[in-house]
């Protein structure tokens, strides 16, 4: 993990630097705010400890900069405990305030928190995007399958390709050659035959009445759509 530290006291970013590097993590210390952007933009930084009297750029600037392009967590270590310094700050963006003088274990404790809070809040993220669900139908692309219902359904690796493209873009109409280009990532050997063919195998697998689908619905004349189910409030 990069920890980042901006503090105008040497003393104080020495100390903390080696504590945390004890710790285990990566440290870039900054003495300014504007120091602290130029390694902010050069470096993947994980949590940021942000003093708020700082030259050239203070605390709370910083901060307002930081909120413009990310959201990694930040703290405040300063001797500014007024609570409306503490007000501000929060409000601007912080995760968390300590006032100068501090405990180092107290902040150790609160830095791990931070990151412990940070990483399952990134990983809940990451799980919610690789999921596509549509009705009974979920797609989940980290693992490659799908469920009807909470049921697994087996797919071969076409078969899942050609359901993943159609459910990442509903509604949308493809010709069959689309689709093959899609899936296949070819041109040359296409055949309407193939496409026909892996379609009528999803539909058995995720459809309740292949007759008449309302998943994946033939557009006459043109190809293949993924219908999204829409729920009707009376």
């Amino acid at each position: 993990m990069n920890i980042l530290i901006a503090e105008d006291e040497m003393d104080i970013r020495n100390l903390l630097k080696l504590q945390l590097e004890q710790e285990g993590y990566s440290v870039f210390d900054a003495k300014d705010g504007i120091e602290a952007l130029e390694i902010l933009q050069q470096k993947a930084i994980d949590l940021a400890i942000l003093d708020v009297m700082m030259p050239r750029l203070d605390g709370f600037n910083l901060l307002r900069r930081i909120r413009q392009t990310s959201n990694i967590p930040v703290m405040f270590l300063t001797a500014r405990g007024d609570d409306m310094d503490k007000v501000l700050g929060l409000g601007l963006g912080a995760d968390d305030y300590l006032v100068k003088p501090f405990s180092m274990a107290e902040l150790l404790a609160r830095v791990g928190a931070q990151l412990r809070r940070n990483s399952e809040y990134s990983s809940v993220k990451q799980q919610e995007t690789s999921k596509i669900e549509y009705g009974s139908v979920c797609l989940d692309k980290a693992a490659c399958c799908a469920y009807v219902k909470n049921r697994l359904v087996e797919l071969n690796a076409k078969e899942y390709l050609l359901l993943k493209y159609l459910m990442e873009n509903p509604e949308r109409v493809f010709t069959k050659k689309q689709l093959y280009s899609a899936v296949w990532d070819e041109d040359l050997y296409y055949d309407d035959n193939t496409i026909m063919v892996h379609i009528s195998h999803i539909r058995t697998k995720i459809e309740e009445d292949t007759k008449n689908p309302k998943y994946i619905i033939t557009v006459r004349g043109i190809g293949y759509k993924f219908h999204v189910q829409r729920e009707v409030r009376i």
